[in-house]
């Protein structure tokens, strides 16, 4: 394992002294203010990089401007050193107008993809996927940008950094994952989270560099880092960079350091960053006293009155419109009716029509999953799309949900179009944080679409058992952020799935398995869209309207037919998509027939058919003749004798029952 030892110091000519000393200065002094606000009780929280400033400053140096960056708390020499205007960011670090995230989120819990960097989110290492795809963006487009994604050692016992760093050797990306050990996960000694001693040891598993630096370095770091990235980018892969460091203050401040040996303080102080770097510029003959001192002097008098004309901008305000308006990037995408031919084709059959037509018109669109190359995916939905498109563009994951979909988000990021096929929709809860937290809440959080398309093969009816047909749609509606879609026709899931791929937004797409090759129908062979957010009236009826989605659809149909023949008209309104989902169609119907049932596959409690129901009481109590009642499956795992799935668990058979009730009321 090579691990730094003595480091080649760069001569005058190679580095800006004078630039770096004042870009190791500058955090040091936005630390310095930030703190005394603390003791003056004019600041709520930090969490502070002090002392560890030439991990920041340095990787932003011996890096291009192109690159990216995706960094942690401690950072914040990453954003000083990459030219981030200081009043914006300011009033983002003290949550007041006119910071980055419009109050949305606080300190480093954005990006800017003007500067190239992408802040992290709370969950640990999560970023890391992220950086992938970056990596792979820059391959696909055959540029030369490297990612550099920082993780702290406490979040390297992290799935996700177990997947980053795998999924990164596989693909050979650009990626340099930095490990700043700063010795403690907040009051747990590393030695007692972690039982070896170099992080960068884990770079053998991976077939990967790892090196041991001096994180208190800046010149050893710089050093590190841009080996590192030429090895990058010359197509030989990622680096696992260890930069051993001591975090000098609390977790975050409120924390305090009690349980911290003095020793420890002593021990690392006289190795504070600032003071190697003066030291080093004075026995080299690079910087004289005098010059430092006029470099602090002046950013201190910058920052001082930085600090005190942002803690005077107004807290934040908005409206209930605004707020909600930023939920989603805006979406272009509108139903256009296709033209031309039509054919009769299988569900699954669409589904593949539509992806094929979709990576037709757009190479910036790609597929990714488990076994989705060669051998076409386990429902074999791209079988032939990688003689069609290549392996560039259809790519065999390893078993990662969440590394799939963080690279994706990666991706999406760099202006690319993935669509990541779960195995399983079961499967997706490995991915969950992924979706929920990163692709859901971004949007919202700092401004950037993210065009990324999640398939996910559900529902029950095969006989698969519980961990093979579950229906979990409504986990996914309640997470802000997230467009869910769930088809019930060979023509819709073609025209949802092309709409879904154009979205400047993460799409949850789910595909019913026992559709796939047992429901036949008309569809165009042309491509076309059907916009996200509108339902379909399926049949049209007069006396009770029931509301469904998916595999309901079938269900529904067929009961309206035994319906008719007893005189009573049936209105099938299928949802198509669940957010946004179409209150308009549905109380419109509900005002021409009076009775509501809705019915899902899912279990019954907080399934999506009660957001349906207390939505239609709140806004449509007048047109009610009955109490509308929903009808859904067992809240039991979903057995897998497929006598027991049909006849006691499944929501199909409860169906007529609770028609009956409502026409009877």
């Amino acid at each position: 394992m090579p691990k730094s030892t003595a480091v080649p110091v760069p001569s005058d000519a190679s580095l800006d002294h004078a630039a770096l000393y004042r870009a190791l200065q500058l955090p040091r002094t936005v630390e310095e203010k930030m703190l005394r606000l603390i003791r003056q009780n004019r600041l709520s929280k930090w969490f502070s990089g002090y002392g560890q400033e030439a991990i920041a400053v340095g990787c932003v140096w011996a890096l291009r401007e192109r690159d990216v960056i995706l960094p942690m708390h401690r950072n914040l020499g990453v954003w000083t050193t990459r030219g981030l205007p200081l009043r914006p960011l300011f009033c983002q670090l003290m949550g007041k107008e006119g910071g980055f995230t419009n109050g949305r989120d606080r300190t480093f819990h954005f990006g800017t993809m003007e500067h190239r960097i992408v802040g992290m989110i709370s969950h640990l290492a999560a970023m890391l996927p992220v950086a992938t795809g970056f990596g792979l963006a820059s391959q696909l487009k055959d540029e030369d940008f490297v990612a550099c994604a920082f993780v702290g050692e406490g979040a390297t016992r992290e799935g996700d950094f177990h997947e980053a760093l795998n999924l990164a050797a596989v693909w050979k990306l650009p990626v340099l994952f930095v490990v700043e050990n700063n010795q403690y996960g907040l009051s747990t000694p590393t030695g007692e989270a972690m039982a070896v001693e170099d992080i960068a040891d884990a770079a053998a598993g991976y077939a990967m560099p790892g090196e041991v630096v001096d994180g208190n370095d800046v010149l050893a770091v710089i050093d590190s880092v841009s080996r590192a990235a030429e090895r990058a980018r010359a197509g030989e892969g990622p680096t696992l960079l260890e930069m051993k460091t001591f975090r000098m203050r609390g977790h975050e401040e409120a924390s305090g350091t009690k349980y911290v040996p003095e020793a420890l303080f002593d021990e690392w102080g006289d190795r504070d960053p600032l003071l190697q770097y003066k030291k080093t510029c004075l026995a080299e003959g690079w910087l004289s006293e005098e010059a430092m001192a006029q470099v602090d002097e002046a950013l201190a008098a910058e920052i001082e009155e930085t600090a005190e004309w942002a803690i005077r901008q107004p807290e934040v305000e908005s409206t209930l419109a605004a707020e909600r308006a930023a939920l989603f990037a805006p979406s272009l995408v509108t139903t256009s009716p296709a033209k031309g031919a039509v054919s009769e084709k299988r569900f699954i059959d669409a589904v593949q029509d539509g992806l094929w037509q979709a990576m037709e018109a757009d190479d910036r669109v790609l597929v990714m999953g488990q076994d989705v190359a060669e051998y076409g995916g386990v429902f074999k939905v791209t079988q032939g799309f990688v003689e069609q498109f290549g392996r560039e563009r259809v790519r065999n994951t390893p078993i990662i949900e969440s590394g799939a979909i963080g690279c994706a988000m990666g991706l999406a990021l760099e202006g690319l179009k993935p669509v990541v096929e779960m195995q399983y929709a079961d499967f997706i809860t490995c991915g969950f944080n992924q979706i929920v937290n990163n692709l859901g809440t971004t949007h919202y959080r700092w401004g950037e679409p993210l065009n990324v398309t999640i398939r996910a093969p559900f529902g029950g009816g095969i006989g698969a058992g519980p961990f093979h047909s579950q229906s979990p749609e409504a986990w996914f509606a309640h997470a802000p952020g997230l467009k869910v879609v769930v088809p019930g026709t060979p023509a819709d899931v073609k025209g949802l799935l092309m709409a879904a791929i154009e979205d400047p937004n993460p799409v949850l797409f789910f595909e019913h398995k026992h559709l796939y090759r047992s429901l036949k129908g008309e569809v165009p062979d042309a491509p076309y869209a059907i916009a996200l957010g509108e339902a379909n009236i399926a049949r049209k009826g007069s006396d009770l309207t029931l509301v469904t989605w998916g595999v309901g659809v079938q269900w529904a149909l067929e009961e309206a037919d035994h319906w008719t023949e007893q005189g009573v008209a049936i209105e099938v309104v299928d949802l198509r998509t669940l957010v946004p989902w179409d209150r308009a169609t549905v109380l419109r119907s509900l005002a021409k027939t009076n009775r509501l049932v809705v019915l899902h596959e899912a279990q019954r409690t907080a399934g999506f058919g009660a957001e349906v129901a207390a939505q239609v009481i709140e806004e449509g109590f007048e047109h009610l003749d009955a109490p509308p009642v929903r009808v859904a499956s067992e809240d039991l795992p979903i057995p897998f004798s497929r006598g027991l799935e049909r006849d006691i668990y499944s929501a199909s058979g409860k169906l007529r029952e609770g028609i009956e009730r409502v026409l009877a009321y």
